[in-house]
Formats: C-alpha cells, sequence, structure tokens
C-alpha cells in the first residue's frame, strides 16, 4: 500500500512461499516477503523498511509525519508492538494447532491486547496515531485483517467498534483494493510487470 501511495515504480514478482524462486534466495537468505532490491543492488527485506524507503520518495500527505516527530514515535512504537508482540500471537491464533501448549482462544486473548490498544487509540482519533492517516495505520492493519479473518463470526461480535470500523474504512478504499491485485506466479523468463 505504501509503494501504491507514494506511486514509486517497481518491478514485482509474485512468489508462491512454499516454492520460493531460487533468485529471490539469493537476495534475501530470509526466505520470507517482501523483498526489495534497489538499482544498485541493495536490499531491503524488512515491510517497515520498505514502506518507510517508498515514502522518502514521495509521501504527498505526509504519512511519515516529517513535521511532527512525536506522531512519528508514536508510530514507530504502535510499529513495534505489531511487530514483535501482535505478529507473534497472531501466529499462533492463526496456526493453534501447531502450538497445542494452549488452546486457539489463548493466543487469540493475548493478540486481543494489542486491538484493545488500537479500541483506545481509535476512540480518540480517526486513525491510530492522530486524525489523519500515518503510516501506523498502513503498517498494522494488514495484520489487523489477518486477524479478524480467523475467526469472522468472533470478530464481529467482539466489542472493538472502533477498529472494526477503522479496518472496514481501509480495507474498502481503492488504495487498498489496488494493492491487493492478484498476480501470475513468477518465474525466472516471466514478462515484467510494473506496479503500481
Amino acid at each position: 500500500m505504501a509503494i501504491k501511495y507514494s506511486n514509486v515504480a517497481v518491478e514485482i514478482r509474485e512468489v508462491v512461499l512454499r516454492d520460493m524462486p531460487q533468485d529471490m534466495l539469493l537476495q534475501s537468505s530470509k526466505g520470507t516477503v517482501p523483498v526489495l532490491v534497489l538499482p544498485d543492488g541493495a536490499v531491503i527485506d524488512e515491510s517497515w523498511d520498505i514502506m518507510k524507503w517508498a515514502l522518502s520518495i514521495n509521501d504527498p500527505d505526509d504519512w511519515l509525519c516529517r513535521n511532527h516527530a512525536h506522531l512519528l514515535k508514536e508510530a514507530e512504537n504502535l510499529v513495534h508492538e505489531n511487530d514483535f508482540d501482535f505478529k507473534v500471537h497472531l501466529d499462533r491464533y492463526k496456526y493453534s494447532v501447531r502450538y497445542p501448549d494452549f488452546p486457539m482462544e489463548y493466543y487469540r486473548e493475548q493478540g486481543e491486547v494489542f486491538i484493545g490498544v488500537l479500541e483506545a487509540r481509535l476512540q480518540q482519533h480517526a486513525y491510530v496515531v492522530c486524525d489523519r492517516i500515518t503510516v501506523a495505520d498502513i503498517a498494522v492493519a494488514p495484520f489487523v485483517r489477518q486477524f479478524s479473518l480467523v475467526d469472522m463470526p468472533w470478530f464481529a461480535r467482539s466489542p472493538y467498534a472502533h477498529v472494526k470500523a477503522w479496518l472496514d474504512n481501509l480495507t474498502s478504499s481503492p488504495l487498498f483494493e489496488g494493492a491487493m491485485k492478484k498476480y501470475a506466479p513468477w518465474a525466472p523468463g516471466s514478462s515484467i510487470v510494473v506496479f503500481p
């Protein structure tokens, strides 16, 4: 979404995670997506860093809060909590059969701690940091969306009215829909596909 918003053209290669192309693994041995290879050969293989790279090139609505350092710090703190706490609980919630030490509901409750933080923030602002969209919204929304999809009836009944409205607003936007376009899996010799 950050790349689409920034309108920075990149060659996109859709990969199947269970069949990682060797070319990708040569660029980043982590074996995770996304991976961005810059023209000079430098590799960025963390979503947060890729977002900041794209926004450093073009950020017309100031998602990075350049003139509001305290907002950027809040955004960074939320992204850190998302990436290092919430995502761990989310993965265990999504794949609870792989983590039989506790029932699925336990992992959901652990994830709800972060959802509760977002709910409290969204009771005060239209978005998670302030009354306008920032990089934090775009960084955490995909993971909140994954959380909402694990048990959709439960999420629909959950008390997180502000989170649900915020998520619905973001995932029904043209930006989200454009970023979620599906592509044929890449293989050596595939045609070049430029995004956005």
